[in-house]
């Protein structure tokens, strides 16, 4: 093979490689409904008072209304909005989820790219403390470092992170791995290509697909963590309006003023699924 074949192969990815993302298929309305109420959430996240004047932590209504005109979400217990708790609570649950998976996503693909691309006795060193981390159950590890760091959304954001490390690790690691393989891999390195060189030009970019893939499908998972520990107490504190908190703010109610559990959980079943249809959408190069 002269050098103009060894550098032509070099480039051509594998044949079993991801697909190039078809960003038309954004469009389609499967991924579009999921895409606007992500996006939607996140606007409540980061611009509240868009969608509502009203103080998420004041009575401004006699106490249990059911949803109405004045009030879409009806009061709780104490006489507050609740479409504005729910709309306030955004901002509590999904950045501590955006922080819960960029926790895992830089620490887990760091610890799965270092194994993967050097291999040999780190490969085997990191990949045991990975199947430690996996061999504990996601609920109790959570608990566990929440209890360690204090409670709060911070340290809820950082054990559910934690939580993920080792599914981001053994996937990169997989990634890597297989990609690595390769034969456009070995003709980059035969055409001169340095260890590092090759890893940033051409095993990174095709083996971070199906990463960020699960960064997507991890968000969803990582709301319900967060809002499990806000529903056990381990989250934000009240008044604070948080997604978890607010079901468990109006259990005691279920009989009779159902809204206060059902419409807020609604909402979390609603951001959850939507992330989960945009994480297919991602694996499957806007095909899906």
């Amino acid at each position: 093979m002269t050098a103009i074949d060894v550098s032509t192969a070099a480039a051509v990815p594998p044949s079993g490689g991801p697909r190039a993302f078809d960003w038309r298929a954004v469009v389609r309305p499967g991924v579009l409904l999921p895409a606007l109420m992500l996006l939607l959430a996140l606007a409540w996240a980061v611009v509240p008072g868009l969608f509502t004047s009203v103080d998420p932590t004041e009575s401004v209504a006699p106490a249990l209304q059911a949803p109405s005109g004045a009030h879409w979400f009806g009061t709780d217990a104490t006489g507050r909005d609740l479409y504005a708790r729910v709309i306030y609570g955004a901002s509590q649950s999904i950045s501590a989820a955006l922080i819960a998976v960029l926790v895992g996503l830089v620490v887990g693909s760091l610890i799965g790219i270092t194994a993967g691309a050097v291999g040999g006795w780190v490969d085997e060193a990191l990949m045991r403390l990975v199947d430690v981390l996996l061999a504990i159950p996601t609920l109790l590890l959570s608990l566990s470092i929440v209890i360690l760091l204090g409670f709060g959304t911070a340290n809820a954001a950082i054990a559910v992170g934690a939580t993920s490390i080792a599914v981001f690790a053994r996937l990169s690691r997989s990634q890597v791995v297989s990609v690595r393989a390769s034969e456009f891999v070995e003709a980059a390195y035969g055409s001169g290509g340095t260890f590092f060189g090759v890893l940033w030009r051409h095993i990174l970019p095709n083996s971070l697909t199906a990463v960020i893939a699960l960064a997507a499908l991890q968000l969803g998972s990582a709301i319900l963590q967060i809002s499990t520990l806000g529903f056990l107490g381990y989250g934000a504190p009240p008044p604070t309006p948080e997604w978890g908190l607010l079901i468990s703010e109006g259990r005691n109610y279920l009989a009779t003023s159902w809204w206060l559990t059902a419409l807020p959980g609604i909402v979390v079943v609603l951001v959850v699924l939507a992330s989960n249809r945009l994480s297919r959408a991602i694996s499957d190069g806007g095909n899906a």
